[in-house]
């Protein structure tokens, strides 16, 4: 049994690296154990949760367990979790109570957790002392080592938890059963140093580490062989991608690289403001395959409250960095994170929030009250906010990010635009996409269009989405 520790997982070392490319294996035990069976995942929270539950459904059907959508029908439940907020916190834990009620029904099913919440220590825990019918809990950092931490669960019929808080390595050749036949994730690097004092991102995943160029390359090139027509590159903080391999070699050069694979789309996430130079500006608006849409986390406005996040910006470098990729990039689309009553926010400390959206008019933001994560810094800064207070600076930062979504969305009605086709929208039976700047688009198409990229006229437009018509006439 190994618990997490935070003290641990906050550690930064000088220590290179390693890049292991033959350390996932299935025991030949293993290898029929889910003949028959059924699994089941359940995927909390950002885009890298959910090419890690891509990771594990392949691990889990190299031992020959086959999926299912419906959890009643499930001999093992996995939960890959979320840590970044209280909400995805709840959630889960709520989620765990219809699980034990499966259990209780039938014992055999098999219950584990995985994910960032499996690398808090306060979660480890609870799930050791109050959840002792969870039968796995495994981290971040060895996923890949799904196969074993199973067969010792079923040896020894015990909890088995294999949660590691260290700065972690690179793992190559992990299987993956992508969700997509046309978009796909790929991992660029791993982990984060930044350690911005209300995230808990740095404990849950490690140090920054990125992956060689090019493993990189090579995956994009088979995704290109496969099929694929757009790939989405994926770290905590891609923009700082090289920095710790020492070669001289950045994002902006690997994007270009990336691109001249001739891959139709790439798109990339998460970057912070801090890292993005102008080489990568330069990049994207020189290669028309990387799409003109960045997602550029502002978190506060306000000078005093960016220090006290440890964001290492201020207000005007923000709007001199949005500006100047707005000015390279004329096309662009930018949307942004924004953090509500941060400990010691002010009223002026918001208005100079609201000041930065009114500056920028955002094609769309992700806003949130502050949440308090156990072991940041920011847990232990004193909030006097009322629930009520907190609330209605929400609602006013919703109001003013719903009027420009709809402002930019209203800059698409009549045009004609390019949508990659890529499954069936949830209303009206219709094929739904997404545009080279990352706007959601529903269209009444044939199934054969899906997949492919196609010509749309947009004819209504609403806050969060677009309509169209085809163009196309041909396939």
């Amino acid at each position: 049994m190994n618990l997490p520790n935070l003290k641990e997982a906050q550690k930064r070392t000088n220590k290179d690296i390693k890049i292991i490319k033959n350390d996932y294996k299935v025991p030949k035990e293993m290898k029929s154990i889910g003949k028959n069976k059924k699994y089941y995942i359940k995927t909390y929270g950002c885009q890298m949760n959910v090419h890690d539950s891509e990771n594990i459904k392949a691990i889990l059907e190299d031992m020959s367990f086959n999926e299912t959508s419906e959890i009643e029908n499930a001999d093992l439940i996995i939960l890959n979790t979320c840590a970044i907020r209280e909400n995805a916190h709840n959630k889960m834990f709520g989620f765990l109570g219809r699980v034990k009620h499966l259990k209780d029904s039938n014992p055999n099913i098999i219950c584990g957790i995985c994910g960032c919440m499996a690398q808090e220590e306060s979660v480890v825990n609870d799930i050791k002392n109050k959840y002792k019918w969870v039968d796995i809990v495994f981290g971040t950092h060895n996923l890949h080592k799904l196969p074993e931490i199973l067969k010792d669960s079923i040896k020894d019929k015990k909890q088995e938890i294999e949660v590691y808080s260290i700065e972690g390595d690179v793992y190559e050749n992990i299987p993956v059963k992508r969700d997509s036949k046309y978009k796909a994730w790929v991992n660029i690097m791993y982990g984060c140093d930044k350690f911005c004092t209300y995230c808990i991102v740095p404990y849950t995943r490690g140090k920054q580490r990125s992956r060689l160029k090019e493993d990189i390359i090579n995956e994009v090139k088979e995704l290109i062989n496969n099929g694929y027509k757009e790939v989405t590159l994926l770290g905590q903080n891609v923009n700082a991608y090289g920095k710790d391999l020492h070669l001289n070699y950045t994002m902006g050069d690997l994007l270009e690289e990336v691109a001249k694979t001739g891959i139709e789309r790439i798109r990339f996430v998460t970057s912070h403001p801090w890292d993005f130079d102008d080489n990568m500006i330069d990049t994207i608006a020189k290669y028309p395959n990387i799409m003109p849409y960045i997602h550029l986390p502002l978190q506060s406005g306000s000078d005093r409250i960016l220090k006290l996040m440890g964001r290492r910006y201020t207000k005007k470098e923000y709007l001199e960095l949005f500006n100047k990729i707005k000015n390279r990039i004329p096309n662009s689309s930018i949307t942004t994170d924004i953090i509500v009553a941060f400990p010691g926010e002010t009223l002026k400390d918001f208005e100079d929030t609201l000041d930065v959206v009114k500056a920028c008019k955002f094609d769309s933001a992700f806003t949130f009250i502050f949440s308090p994560r156990e072991g940041t810094p920011a847990a232990r800064m004193k909030n006097d906010l009322s629930l009520e207070e907190k609330n209605s600076r929400l609602y006013k930062l919703n109001e003013l990010v719903n009027k420009y979504a709809l402002e930019a969305n209203e800059k698409y009605l009549n045009k004609v635009v390019k949508v990659l086709l890529e499954d069936y929208s949830e209303k009206d039976k219709k094929l739904m996409g997404y545009t080279d700047t990352m706007k959601l688009v529903n269209v009444s198409a044939d199934e054969k269009y899906l997949g492919k990229i196609v010509n749309v006229k947009i004819t209504d437009v609403k806050t969060w989405s677009l309509d169209g018509e085809l163009i196309d006439e041909k396939v």
